[in-house]
């Protein structure tokens, strides 16, 4: 067995260990820091004002604010949304006004999860911002747009966090396991990990740095507790043993939330059977609401599909009706076979679009009278207005079809709905284009 008091040697987490010290060591977020991007420019000019880093778990937001006062040798202040108020803020802000009187250095107050604050509490940071006793860098996992004042956003420019590449997951891991191993006096022995298990590692991470260490920090654990000696490398099911499954990053709630449930009306939309199935599986394995899916469906069935396909709205219909007679996990098949028949099916929005107009022109035009001949008579005085006269029944003619007017006069000749040439709406088509023709003959023999 290796030593049990192996990964004990700090009362840190070895996340917190792991954290670059110099500007050069921060790994990802290219876009920002690259030759030429607005964020690296201003770090090495020492000219970063006060900012929001929006972006995943484990992006680094914190880890380059730290970085950020290094280079600019300013105070470094943490203070976390979640579990401090404005009280605290007031404090801080004394200590940096007096820092920057006595010492001439400016104070970085880190604000994570700044979201949390209601709107009261974040106008409480804009007087110090306005004034420069503070640069205030707030972190947050949620979009600015719908969770920050429009005050506090127009005095901070928003840099947006991407989740980190596998290749600097695999460096940050490999990275530690070479700490951990001179620390340990293991290093140049057996390595650590496979190319498997750190592959597991990198899998877990989803992009996540410090999902990665705790995980490697957890296997480095469950190593020392083990009764017997563990074989190196550790395997990948190891690896997998070690760690619990993490869940798909969603959030039912946030934007995250809107953004996968685009993605999967967009690859119905698309045809892609595969990108479809995927983002059902990701919000369903994330806990969404699957009934709140069942409703999209039917939307994408009537919205997408439309005539080219009229069985597709009774298919996402009927999945619907699976789910909540089945429940999870049976019912969720229902739902995975409707998206598949929905990808695969011909599209047409043609009815939608024809749709949109008609309510266009119902708000342009709110109050056209209907036309006489096709209104109702069910009295003698509205026998006698003319109600319902002139009016042609459909059925009393060969193929139940007469040509006659049904939109008041200032619509008439207006065209909506112009089916296409997929599916079902191809036979729709013929049949419009028949009794177009039958209308142009009658019209024209009317003017002999």
């Amino acid at each position: 067995m290796t030593d049990p008091t192996l990964f004990q040697r700090s009362s840190e987490p070895l996340a917190a260990r792991m954290r670059p010290t110099r500007l050069e060591d921060f790994l990802g977020q290219e876009h920002l820091l690259g030759p030429g991007k607005a964020l690296g420019e201003l770090i090495r000019r020492g000219d970063v004002g006060s900012c929001i880093f929006w972006g995943p778990p484990g992006s680094g937001k914190t880890t380059l604010a730290r970085l950020i006062a290094n280079h600019t040798d300013r105070h470094f202040e943490p203070f976390s949304a979640v579990t401090e108020g404005v009280a605290r803020v007031r404090e801080i802000i004394k200590q940096a006004e007096e820092r920057l009187k006595y010492e001439g250095r400016g104070t970085i107050l880190f604000c994570d999860e700044i979201h949390r604050f209601n709107r009261a509490q974040q106008d409480a940071f804009l007087p110090w911002v306005e004034n420069g006793i503070i640069t205030l860098i707030g972190a947050t996992t949620e979009n600015p747009s719908f969770e920050l004042t429009a005050p506090l956003l127009s005095r901070c420019r928003v840099f947006v966090f991407e989740p980190l590449k596998d290749e600097h997951i695999r460096m940050v891991i490999e990275h530690a396991v070479a700490h951990v191993g001179r620390v340990t006096g293991d290093e140049g022995r057996v390595e650590l990990l496979s190319g498997a298990a750190i592959d597991k590692l990198v899998q877990y991470a989803q992009g996540d740095a410090r999902r990665a260490l705790n995980g490697l920090e957890a296997i480095l654990k469950h190593v020392d507790s083990a009764r017997s000696p563990v074989p190196r490398p550790l395997s990948p099911e190891f690896v997998v043993s070690a760690l619990e499954r993490p869940l798909p990053a969603y959030d039912k709630s946030g934007e995250q939330h809107f953004n996968l449930i685009s993605a999967l009306h967009k690859a119905v939309r698309g045809s892609d059977v595969e990108g479809s199935l995927y983002w059902l599986a990701r919000m369903l394995a994330g806990g969404e609401d699957p009934l709140y899916v069942a409703r999209r469906v039917v939307r994408i069935a009537a919205e997408d599909v439309g005539l080219a396909d009229p069985r597709a709205l009774s298919v996402a219909l009927a999945a619907k009706e699976a789910y909540h007679f089945l429940g999870s996990p049976e019912g969720e098949l229902a739902l995975a076979q409707a998206v598949v028949y929905l990808a695969t099916a011909p599209k047409s929005n043609r009815v939608y679009a024809a749709f949109g107009q008609a309510m266009e022109a119902a708000h342009a035009h709110p109050a056209e009278a209907v036309p006489l001949h096709i209104r109702n008579a069910p009295t003698k005085l509205m026998e006698d207005l003319g109600y319902g006269a002139g009016y042609q029944y459909a059925h009393a003619f060969a193929d139940a079809y007469v040509p006659q007017e049904y939109l008041p006069e200032v619509l008439r000749g207006q065209k909506w709905y112009e089916p296409t040439e997929f599916g079902f709406e191809k036979d729709i088509k013929k049949r419009m284009e028949w009794w177009a023709e039958l209308k142009r003959k009658a019209a024209e023999e009317k003017t002999e």
